[in-house]
């Protein structure tokens, strides 16, 4: 099975979610967030936990994930602002099943800020 690697930036409380999952899926998204969104690439989501989760939360992370290629081709990749600013849009009601086709686990690759 071919896989694609994806990047998820996450602030303290969104790690303990996943950390309940055994590192192995995502939470809900909450009503007010249609689009589950991770990152295409481990610069641009090093950015988003760097620059905006420390100013949030204290504290940023970056995740990275196999997930099986041919299952995310269905969804489409948003250029957001510069070039290296691309990632995935997934609705907030197909994200059980994106869990689903995680190959592995969600592994902490990066973190910011003071609750390291």
């Amino acid at each position: 099975m071919k896989t694609l690697t994806l990047y998820r930036p996450v602030g303290p409380a969104e790690l303990q979610l996943i950390a309940a999952s055994a590192f192995r899926a995502f939470p809900p998204r909450l009503p007010e967030q249609p689009i589950f969104y991770p990152v295409t690439n481990r610069p641009y989501a090093q950015q988003i936990a760097r620059d905006w989760n420390v100013k949030d939360s204290g504290a940023g992370y970056v995740l990275q994930f196999e997930i099986d290629a041919a299952y995310v081709a269905q969804f489409p990749v948003h250029q957001v602002g510069a070039r290296e600013h691309t990632e995935l849009w997934v609705p907030a009601e197909e994200l059980a099943e994106f869990n689903r086709h995680i190959i592995g686990t969600i592994n902490v690759i990066d973190s910011y800020g003071t609750s390291q």
